[in-house]
């Protein structure tokens, strides 16, 4: 078969765009026909478009939508790279940065320049996203001095706000319904914080996990990568997503794993010195059992929402009195903005940069009935 697509990055993350009328009409299909793209399961991917990573084997659907107020929907899928998974639970914040000129590219929504806002629902955690995108003679601005840590040179800034995102997969702002948990793990008693904001997080203090929270990827041995799984593991039980024998299998991508550190001097992986004074915590994520190159924008997103709550892991490393929250990750220090209102959050925002990379044809090994005849006219 010969399905449209096109290639996008998305903040530090890169995937592949479908059009929803492109996808299987039975839905049932749809993790074979995604595993079928990008080459899965193989640690290489060599028979897809899928980059051998995690942050590389991601995947967004979009349609226009019919909903009030909304103007397309998007589905994200996480495509397990050595298995024959793919992981419908939560969203990638920096995929949902792409989506807006995606949409406006293939003409979804009408061009309004010089910035077209873009109202999207995200489907996995029935949450809405608004992208602002920069448009110039019709068409989506990719130049400009916007700079994002982990992505080289500069671009157009795309502003994302989320809104309302509690409880965005679990249905409850602390889905254990307590501010710290005691877990048992084969380590011993540990105190962790589960967040569901954008994406459910479980925190757990750097030093706790015998951490300096300062580490970079390529630093994490294989044993503390087990014992942080562990750790992930039995928090995915507790929010009810998977037994903690089956975790790994069945909500690999949610909830990630969070490290959490008070502010300290770090290189990070790019040699660059990132100095106390610039952030307000560091912070290293695992996606999908792996070290994460830079931050998870859900992530950023669930970190800003936790440093307002009280009685947290995070409150006893950040102290905020502001309303711009600064995260030292392994590529850099990232940034988020807190709309308050009668001192309640009402939105945190992030910055972003995406382009499109490809847009043209995958084929696929097998044959699958496609939803719409325009697109069965392509197979």
């Amino acid at each position: 078969m010969r399905v449209p697509v096109v290639v996008m990055r998305g903040g530090t993350s890169k995937g592949v765009f479908l059009n929803f009328d492109d996808m299987p009409a039975n839905r049932l299909l749809w993790d074979e026909f995604l595993l079928d793209i990008m080459g899965s399961p193989d640690r290489r991917q060599i028979d897809g478009l899928g980059g051998a990573n995690s942050l590389t084997s991601k995947v967004a659907i979009i349609k226009e939508s019919e909903l009030e107020g909304i103007d397309v929907e998007y589905t994200f899928a996480q495509v397990s790279i050595s298995n024959n998974l793919v992981d419908f639970k939560g969203n990638c914040g920096n995929i949902s940065s792409a989506v807006g000129p995606y949409a406006i590219e293939q003409g979804l929504v009408p061009v309004v320049e010089p910035v077209t806002t873009v109202r999207i629902y995200n489907t996995n955690t029935k949450k809405v996203i608004i992208a602002e995108v920069e448009v110039e003679n019709g068409h989506v601005k990719t130049e400009g001095m916007c700079s994002i840590p982990g992505v080289p040179g500069t671009g157009s800034p795309i502003y994302l706000s989320f809104t309302n995102a509690e409880g965005a997969v679990t249905g409850k702002l602390f889905p254990t319904g307590n501010h710290i948990d005691v877990i048992q793990s084969s380590k011993g008693p540990l105190n962790v914080s589960i967040i569901d904001v954008a994406n459910p997080l479980v925190f757990v203090n750097a030093s706790d996990v015998g951490l300096t929270g300062s580490e970079l990827p390529h630093e994490f041995t294989k044993e503390k990568l087990i014992e942080l799984e562990e750790i992930r593991s039995i928090a995915a039980e507790m929010c009810q997503l998977a037994a903690k024998e089956e975790a790994t299998m069945k909500s690999p991508a949610v909830p990630k794993m969070t490290i959490i550190a008070p502010p300290g001097d770090y290189l990070d992986v790019t040699g660059i010195k990132r100095e106390a004074l610039d952030m307000d915590c560091r912070i290293r994520m695992m996606s999908m059992q792996e070290p994460h190159q830079a931050l998870a924008i859900s992530g950023a997103i669930c970190t800003t929402a936790g440093a307002f709550l009280e009685n947290t892991i995070l409150s006893e490393v950040i102290n905020i009195n502001q309303e711009v929250v600064r995260l030292g990750h392994p590529g850099g220090i990232m940034e988020t903005k807190v709309d308050l209102i009668a001192g309640h959050i009402s939105a945190i925002k992030v910055v972003r940069t995406a382009r499109i990379i490809l847009e043209g044809h995958v084929y696929t090994k097998k044959n699958y009935k496609i939803a719409k005849v325009r697109s069965q006219a392509l197979a």
